[in-house]
């Protein structure tokens, strides 16, 4: 099976403008806008990683009304800014997903989504549900130019999950190909430390 890479991780916030601001400050790199997610009521901001990984900032958009439903990634609910899940990138989605369901674990199914970058160009890719935790969410840029080419980049020196029972979720992750290093602790969180330019700096 192919292993998936890291394609973005999930830093999540009830107040985006404070978060970026927070971010810049520690890491000396502005998260540049990257737009609205009509609909979901909300908007993100992103920072590159090196190669083709990146952090998106995401929290509320005041700019659109509230959703129908609840913001995604349990924005809702947050009282600080947490990171609270990751994408495994694929070139081949739905080939990933089947893999993932016959070796025992279903990502769910995919569908599309879109949004207008500032400059007013329209990304579109394919994922599976976005989930929080441990296990990743599928993406898929397809024939979209992937964003973090264009990004600022703080490197990132390393990502990690804590869990319980780190067995429990080995098996899902071998059966999507997702690579993760998993400590055993008393609770469920995932850390990444950037290269900062005093040292590192860690989010969780």
């Amino acid at each position: 099976m192919t292993d998936l890479v890291l394609d973005h991780l999930v830093y999540a916030t009830p107040d985006l403008k404070a978060a970026v601001s927070d971010i810049a400050a520690r890491t000396g790199v502005t998260p540049v806008e990257g737009g609205p997610h009509p609909g979901l009521g909300t908007r993100n901001h992103l920072l590159g990683l090196g190669g083709n990984a990146y952090l998106e900032v995401i929290g509320p958009d005041p700019d659109q009304a509230d959703p129908e439903g609840p913001r995604p990634f349990g924005i809702d609910d947050l009282t600080a800014p947490a990171l609270v899940a990751w994408a495994a990138g694929t070139t081949e989605l739905d080939a990933s997903v089947e893999r993932a369901r016959a070796a025992g674990h279903d990502p769910g199914p995919s569908a599309g989504m879109s949004r207008l970058r500032p400059d007013g160009e329209l990304l579109s890719w394919r994922l599976t549900p976005p989930r929080t935790g441990v296990l990743p969410f599928l993406i898929d840029w397809g024939e979209t130019d992937h964003p973090a080419g264009a990004l600022p980049v703080v490197p990132l020196l390393s990502f990690e999950a804590v869990h319980p029972d780190p067995e429990s979720v080995r098996g899902a992750l071998a059966a999507l190909g997702a690579r993760l290093t998993v400590r055993k602790g008393p609770g469920i969180a995932l850390i990444a430390r950037l290269d900062g330019p005093v040292g590192p700096v860690t989010l969780d």
